[in-house]
């Protein structure tokens, strides 16, 4: 009787699994495969659109068939081209039908397009016909596409689109920062770049070039905007015959610690990149090598140099006693050619090098007589011991 007992019960139990089984299939529909997904021609699409004067282009859409009502999001594509071969998108993602695409991002895209086909800023402002379609994709909860539900909506026209030149200008970078094996290759352990003091342009850090090979941006990210070997406008200094290209970053024939000064400038709209690699030269200046004449580099405050990318640069030992607050303290810097060299000193302050940039005058740190300064450009760290 027992096992009869047991028997009904785990066929209760099964029939209850199969019932919320076939409930949980229910509350989670089989996504479709959209076929078909209209951008529909504005009713102003054979009429002049002047996006200067414009806020908003309006364009509706169906919405793709997912099988049920999906969160989705669209972007718009834009090119000048009936294939859509030059095609660029816009960043922005609608999460309606009914879209308003603004025009000044439009004609930003439209000028892009024209430049990349050889038109200068002096041609604009232009007429042009444009053509447009939308991509639409389904969205997570939390706004990310889902893979394998993109789709593209047919190619319309508008056949007269004004529209003035719409870039920002191009400008020299504000901030430069250098990424190798020496930081470890990654991008948030780069090393700034100082910028000398009385420019604007002119950049210079200590970099360790090995035959890997370094790359420098204005963020420290790869962005598409990192520059290498191919990005050189000019290559000069004691050490560029050294300097090679390896699978475009910045490399040497010789792995070794490299004074690099960046001078960067505007031609058009691309950022040229003049840059000279020269000898890893650290100087000591004034009276704690015994020079009351202030002169440049004097060889008696000539710094060692490390063999490795991790090692230290090594000062001689101070001849002179120093006193910080007023005192002439312990001065210390690089040689950029054609500029003075306090524009490009530093000093190290509580274990930190710290740049004088484009800053007044720095701190004054005390020096004893024997000691020395001791400076890690791939940390950024120091000390005077």
């Amino acid at each position: 009787m027992n096992k009869i007992i047991k028997s009904m019960l785990m066929m209760v139990v099964g029939l209850g699994l199969l019932t919320a089984c076939s409930d949980d299939t229910d509350s989670n529909p089989t996504v479709a495969t959209p076929t078909k997904f209209v951008l529909n021609t504005p009713g102003a699409a054979s009429q002049p659109i002047d996006l200067t004067n414009s806020t908003t282009v309006n364009l509706t859409c169906s919405q793709p068939d997912y099988g049920f009502p999906a969160s989705t999001g669209y972007t718009v594509q834009v090119s000048l081209k009936s294939d859509m071969s030059d095609s660029i998108e816009i960043a922005q993602v609608f999460s309606s039908v009914n879209i308003n695409l603004d025009a000044y991002t439009l004609a930003s895209a439209l000028t892009q397009l024209e430049l990349s086909e050889g038109k200068t800023e002096q041609d604009f402002p232009l007429v042009s016909k444009v053509y447009l379609r939308l991509k639409a994709q389904m969205l997570t909860s939390t706004n990310s596409p889902v893979p394998g539900t993109e789709i593209l909506s047919n190619v319309i026209s508008l056949d007269k689109v004004m529209f003035e030149f719409s870039l920002p200008p191009v400008t020299v970078p504000e901030k430069l920062y250098v990424m190798g094996n020496f930081t470890d290759g990654k991008w948030d352990k780069a090393v700034e770049m100082v910028m000398v003091n009385g420019t604007t342009n002119v950049f210079w850090a200590m970099v360790y070039v090995d035959a890997d090979g370094i790359m420098f941006n204005s963020a420290m990210a790869y962005d598409g905007n990192e520059v290498g070997y191919a990005g050189l406008n000019s290559v000069s200094g004691d050490l560029a015959s050294q300097i090679k290209d390896n699978g475009g970053k910045i490399a040497s024939d010789k792995p070794q610690w490299t004074l690099m000064v960046v001078s960067a400038s505007v031609s058009g709209r691309t950022i040229l990149y003049d840059v000279q690699f020269l000898k890893p030269e650290v100087w000591l200046m004034g009276p704690c090598i015994g020079d009351k004449d202030w002169k440049e580099q004097n060889p008696a405050g000539l710094f060692s140099v490390p063999a490795d990318a991790k090692g230290s640069f090594e000062s001689p030992a101070f001849t002179g006693a120093v006193p910080g607050g007023d005192g002439d303290g312990v001065r210390v810097y690089v040689k950029v050619p054609g500029y003075d060299w306090w524009k490009s000193e530093f000093i190290v302050i509580s274990g930190k090098i710290v740049y004088r940039g484009t800053g007044g005058d720095q701190q004054r740190v005390a020096g004893s007589v024997g000691q020395k300064m001791y400076l890690n450009f791939a940390t950024g760290t120091g000390e005077i011991k």
